[in-house]
């Protein structure tokens, strides 16, 4: 079982920046694929970001390409956001995850999930 645990939500002007980070208990799990999913209020969950456990293959989705970067410290089991040039439609709970596949990720389906992080952008 993984657990993960994230930090670093919170509120911020539009056109600011945060990082968002996720660490996992497992030392092996950075051998699997990590990212970001987020669930705005009325809308359903949404892939944001992933990269795999070499750092070799990365995606986004379009509404935060240019503007948000997944990066991974295999070292520190921990997986990070950064994101930049927020705007409101950003307002969304983000949630880490963890996938044995890059293909769980863009099916919707990681095998693990983080407690999610509020991240409130005011206009």
């Amino acid at each position: 079982q993984v657990q993960l645990v994230e930090s670093g939500g919170g509120l911020v002007q539009a056109g600011g920046s945060l990082m968002l980070s996720c660490a996992t208990s497992q030392a092996t799990a950075h051998t699997y694929a990590m990212g970001w999913f987020r669930q705005a209020p009325g809308k359903e969950r949404e892939f944001v970001a992933l990269i795999n456990w070499g750092g070799d293959v990365i995606a986004y989705a379009d509404s935060v390409k240019g503007r948000f970067t997944v990066s991974r410290d295999n070292a520190k089991n921990t997986v990070y956001l950064q994101m930049n040039s927020l705007k409101a439609e950003d307002t969304a709970v983000y949630y880490c995850a963890v996938g044995f596949t890059t293909k769980s990720f863009r099916d919707g389906v990681p095998d693990y999930w983080g407690q999610g992080s509020q991240v409130t952008v005011s206009s």
